[in-house]
């Protein structure tokens, strides 16, 4: 990830990712809960987006019972309202956020070719929306940039 914001974030992965994003949830005043946790864990294995049904296909594996994809949706929402998660707009899908504790409005970089989505947190571009959107009279501004192409990787294989 390319950090323009003028900080530094330290990603979190796997335990450590799972503490910060129980840490982040329980602050937001909601409870961690053991559906909960299996969700998250289910969203932060993937390296790719991932929808609600292929969420709740993998927690449903993992209990031994199906999961209801709309109960994966309520807790996906949830999620993305705590900034544990992030919502691929282009791709009704989901990316665990790795650094749950640091809010900005995301841009995306979408692979066309084998669907990886990284995220880019640049603080002067989004700014930039937001200033644009306030003159315009819009309040309570969510900026949501997505932007497609090839990645590197799958430009080297083609």
């Amino acid at each position: 990830m390319v950090d323009m914001s003028g900080h530094q974030h330290h990603e979190h992965h796997g335990e450590a990712l799972a503490s910060e994003a129980q840490s982040a949830l329980q602050a937001a005043g909601e409870q961690w809960t053991e559906m909960r946790a299996d969700v998250f864990a289910a969203l932060a294995e993937r390296d790719k987006p991932a929808s609600a049904y292929d969420v709740a296909e993998d927690v449903s594996k993992l209990r031994g019972k199906r999961v209801a994809a709309n109960s994966v949706y309520r807790i996906l929402d949830l999620f993305v309202r705590t900034n544990l998660a992030r919502r691929v707009e282009s791709a009704n899908a989901y990316v665990a956020n790795s650094h749950p504790g640091c809010r900005h409005d995301c841009i995306f970089l979408i692979c066309d070719s084998c669907g990886r989505a990284v995220h880019n947190d640049d603080d002067r571009l989004t700014g930039a929306l937001v200033e644009a959107a306030r003159a315009a009279g819009f309040n309570e501004i969510r900026p949501v940039v997505e932007v497609r192409g090839v990645c590197a990787q799958c430009s080297e294989e083609g």
